[in-house]
């Protein structure tokens, strides 16, 4: 059969790539589609075709799955936010583990590796303790709304649809969220609707109101709202503060981030605080955290505590050991194992994750944590201290290749691989393959509704 972009066809979708995408083969030739899942029976359209494979959207759903359920969200299939949620949840932990496994397998060359069922996120909706929602000028319809004749088009404060950077869908409330954050962000829409100061221009880069940020602690029930804007305007930005504070209870925080960049980024230049603190509190486990608007802390608290807690385990600490944390961030899985080590040294760039880690460590009580800021692979080869386990945390893109050669050369007994992608994490576990057994890998579901999943893997020295 040959392929052809536009060319509509009917297709049985046999499995799930990474990327949450279906994945068909005509004749051998592999088509991803999105929003599609094993067993459904689809009509799609080719939307890209390229030597080795194609891409397609669902035109019609001709059969679906039987692991397809009703989403709860009127905006599941338009909003980017979570692109599972007509996939029944256990069917979404299986899924998980299996790109970890085939990314281990065929990335990582591991041909029978130990994958653990995933661990489920408790709860699956309104798990994440922080969402940025943009403002426009502009809002896209849903097909829903295409005919009505008096929908308001000219303001939006919301999410974006899928790959686009001007689209951005109203949202009256997320289910990822809280409830009281979808309620603080209505009387925000209202505020900011009747506020003599426009919205901002995803594409004229004109306007006032750019980005609301809402943080929140699970445990302490406290609420930061930051607000970024485009320029000062204190008096609009304190009466909205104001408002608010009255309004929520639960509000300990609202910041004003300014920033008149053209970038898509909710961080600001420079930070005032308008109410009450400029952070407030999280406890994880039996240990508290202080976040402020622009500190980087894991979206899912309850999930990082068992992230955390796998990491602990399979560093098999007896009190003794030397621990190297690298990419270690704000410092909170060092935290988390200090009591269990000799001494933790942690390694990151980034300079206020630094100061956020070191004043974590004084709020704890923590006193065997030390960390150096620097890059990578400037600072390993400094260290004097060998040490018995290596805890690696690296974003996305995984480490780089010179910094794990640095790390065979350190020869730890251990090492802990924290990991949010199963491609990169295959990839560097692959280059320590001669020297080191990958002998577990635990996946997390930190981000039910969605794709992306966390693994932590345990590798022990030949």
């Amino acid at each position: 059969m040959e392929i052809k972009k536009d060319q509509r066809l009917d297709l049985q979708i046999s499995s799930l790539a990474f990327g949450g995408k279906g994945l068909a083969k005509p004749d051998g030739f592999a088509v991803f589609v999105d929003q599609a899942v094993p067993g459904d029976v689809v009509q799609v359209q080719i939307i890209r075709k390229k030597k080795n494979y194609a891409e397609a959207r669902v035109i019609e759903l001709l059969e679906p799955s039987k692991d397809r359920i009703t989403p709860p969200c009127p905006y599941s299939g338009f909003c980017g936010g979570c692109k599972w949620q007509f996939l029944a949840y256990q069917k979404q932990l299986v899924y998980k583990r299996q790109h970890v496994v085939d990314a281990l397998m065929h990335i990582g060359s591991i041909p029978s590796p130990q994958v653990h069922a995933t661990i489920p996120s408790h709860p699956i909706f309104g798990y994440r303790n922080k969402m940025e929602f943009s403002c426009s000028d502009r809002r896209w319809a849903l097909p829903q709304e295409l005919q009505q004749a008096d929908l308001d088009r000219s303001f939006a404060l919301g999410l974006h649809v899928p790959g686009t950077f001007s689209k951005v869908i109203d949202i009256d409330a997320c289910l990822l969220q809280p409830e009281t954050g979808n309620r603080i962000l209505t009387d925000i829409r209202d505020s900011i609707r009747t506020s003599s100061l426009a919205p901002y221009g995803l594409k004229s880069h004109t306007g006032f109101w750019r980005f609301v940020v809402l943080r929140n602690s699970s445990f302490y029930n406290q609420w930061m709202i930051n607000l970024v804007t485009a320029n000062e305007e204190t008096h609009a930005v304190q009466h909205l503060a104001d408002h608010l504070s009255l309004r929520f209870p639960e509000v300990v925080s609202v910041v004003n981030n300014i920033t008149d960049r053209k970038s898509s980024v909710a961080i600001g230049d420079y930070e005032y605080v308008i109410a009450g603190e400029p952070q407030f509190r999280e406890r994880i486990g039996s240990f508290e955290f202080i976040i402020s608007a622009n500190s980087f802390f894991q979206t899912n608290s309850t999930g990082a505590k068992t992230l955390y807690d796998v990491a602990r385990q399979y560093a098999e600490l007896g009190g003794k050991e030397t621990i190297l944390d690298l990419y270690s961030g704000t410092g909170t899985i060092a935290i988390f194992m200090a009591q269990s080590a000799r001494r933790i040294i942690g390694i990151e760039l980034a300079t206020s994750a630094i100061a956020d880690a070191e004043r974590n460590c004084r709020i704890n009580g923590v006193d065997n944590c030390r960390f150096v800021q620097g890059d990578m692979r400037d600072v390993l080869p400094l260290l004097t201290e060998k040490p018995q386990v290596v805890l690696i945390d690296p974003p996305r893109a995984g480490m780089h290749k010179v910094v794990t050669n640095q790390i065979l050369q350190i020869k730890p007994d251990r090492i802990v691989y924290v990991s949010c992608n199963p491609a990169s994490l295959a990839r560097d576990v692959a280059l320590m393959s001669k020297d080191y057994n990958v002998i577990e890998v635990q996946p997390v579901d930190m981000f039910p509704h969605t794709y992306h999943i966390e693994a932590v893997a345990k590798l022990e020295r030949r």
